[in-house]
Order: structure tokens, then C-alpha cells, then sequence
């Protein structure tokens, strides 16, 4: 063996040793859910959030912070949030003067005290096994402070055609209705399994979502949220078959209620509307 291949041969020996240590240092942790995004695919998930120079970003799930160096170098101020305490501890020390940690759960964090010195702009990769509870978090969020402006995140692909998903379609359903109420949904981006690191066997999308007022007016927030969970449990049924457990407990006619909302009773959940909906859940509220 020539001097230069013994060079050669131990260099590749010592990339090898780096990258294994680089991959137990970032280790994805399946309870947690995590899927490390490639440095290759970064850039463009970065592009796809379409930062500003004077935007506060909140970044859910910075793992080993291949968005968060990125996006902190666009934007004024970013705060991450990070329940892993391992991940955390050892991303905080390269984190940007601009930057911050928090170690927290989000589905347990007040989003309200940040939105205190101004317009909170949400970026992250979620979690697949609890990305809907966030995604309704905040939702919450955005209407109640009316300081979250968009949220743009990657989610698995399936859940992503579910968000967007229009009526009449197999996807209609919860997440599509409550989410649509309070928000525009577009997909910017979609990604393979090869673009995360442990590869996951499905693939995923960046989605943005854009908070705005309602949509149309649903009257009682509690009514109509509890009338779509319960009619598309069973979607299959007609409507009116699909809207007996809800109404009758209360006390009301359903077939009466569907009448006086302008909505034949032999439809099916997964037809009606927004608006269609809204006015259902309207005459189901009053006394």
C-alpha cells in the first residue's frame, strides 16, 4: 500500500467514525415521533416559509436545528420550542444571538405571552403522531391572540391531503372543516421519505396555513365544533340518521333543525358545507 492510499484509507476511516458519532449524537427517538429533515432539502423548506427580515418566528421541533440556524438568519427573532431535553441541551450552545430554547411541550405552552411584543409567525416539523392536536392548537392560538399570522409546517402527506381536502371528497372530514373555518390551507411543498433522517415509509408535505376571521359564521363555537366530530363519525349514514346522537340528547328534532337549515335530510355528512354546516349547527343551538 502507497503512502498516499494509507492517507487516503484513513481519511475515509475518520469520516466514518465523524458521521456515526454525528448519528448518535442527533439520535431520532421513535416516542417522540422525530424525523430529522436532510441538510439538502433545507434551503427549500426554507424558501417554502418565506421568512422576512423583520419577522418573529416561533419554530416547533428545531431537533438538531437544521431549519432553526437557517430561518434565525433570516428573520429578527426566533424562539424554539423542543420537548426532547437531550436535543435541546445540545442545540442551545450553537444557537444564534437572535435565537432562543425553550424545553416544552407545545400542546402545554401558552402561545399568548409571545405574541406580546408583536405578530408570532409559526414554522416547524411536526410530529406524525400528534401533528392534528397542534394544528388545532393553533388554530386556537391565532384566534384567540389574533397574533399568529400563518403557520407553515411539515406534516405526513396524508394528513396534509385531509387539511386541504374539499367537500364531497373521501378526505372531507374534521380536520378539513375546522381547520378551513379559521384558515386558507395550501400544500408548497412535497417531500420523499429520503428527505428525513430516520426514513419514514410514508411521505410528507410543507402546508401552510394562513389565520384569518371565520369563515362564515357558526354561532356557538362549542355547538358546531361537537356537531361535525359527532355527524362524521359516521359519514356514511345520511344526515339525518348521522345527527340523531347529537340532537336528541339535547332535546331537539333533528329532522326539524335540518328543515328550518334549508338541508335535505337524505344527504350525507361529507356533502354539506361550511356554510351549510354552520347554519345546521345554528338552529341545533337555538332554544
Amino acid at each position: 500500500m502507497s503512502f498516499r492510499e494509507a492517507i487516503e484509507r484513513e481519511m475515509a476511516k475518520q469520516r466514518r467514525m465523524q458521521l456515526a458519532t454525528d448519528e448518535g449524537r442527533w439520535r431520532a427517538r421513535k416516542r417522540f415521533g422525530q424525523h430529522f429533515l436532510e441538510p439538502a432539502w433545507a434551503d427549500k423548506v426554507v424558501d417554502a416559509i418565506a421568512p422576512l427580515p423583520d419577522d418573529r418566528f416561533l419554530e416547533i421541533g428545531p431537533g438538531p436545528g437544521i431549519l432553526t440556524t437557517r430561518l434565525a438568519s433570516r428573520v429578527r427573532e426566533l424562539t424554539a420550542i423542543e420537548i426532547d431535553r437531550d436535543l435541546a441541551a445540545r442545540l442551545t450552545p450553537s444557537l444564534p444571538p437572535n435565537a432562543r430554547m425553550l424545553v416544552a411541550d407545545v400542546l402545554s405552552v401558552d402561545l399568548a405571552p409571545m405574541t406580546s411584543d408583536g405578530p408570532l409567525r409559526v414554522a416547524g416539523n411536526l410530529p406524525y403522531y400528534v401533528s392534528s392536536p397542534i394544528i388545532f392548537k393553533l388554530i386556537e392560538s391565532a384566534r384567540r391572540t389574533r397574533a399568529i399570522p400563518d403557520a407553515t409546517v411539515m406534516l405526513q402527506l396524508e394528513v396534509a391531503e385531509r387539511l386541504i381536502a374539499t367537500v364531497g371528497t373521501a378526505d372531507y372530514g374534521v380536520l378539513a372543516i375546522l381547520t378551513q373555518l379559521h384558515a386558507d390551507v395550501t400544500r408548497v411543498l412535497t417531500l420523499p421519505p429520503g428527505a428525513f433522517r430516520p426514513m419514514p415509509k410514508v411521505r410528507s408535505a410543507v402546508v401552510r396555513l394562513a389565520f384569518r376571521p371565520p369563515a362564515v359564521d357558526i354561532g356557538d363555537q362549542t355547538t358546531f365544533e361537537r356537531l361535525v366530530r359527532t355527524i362524521f363519525t359516521q359519514r356514511r349514514k345520511t344526515i339525518l340518521n348521522a345527527l340523531r346522537p347529537f340532537a336528541e340528547p339535547l332535546g331537539r328534532d333533528p329532522a326539524s333543525a335540518l328543515a328550518r337549515a334549508g338541508i335535505d335530510s337524505r344527504r350525507r355528512p361529507e356533502t354539506l358545507d361550511l356554510r351549510e354546516l354552520a347554519a345546521l349547527a345554528q338552529r341545533l343551538h337555538e332554544a
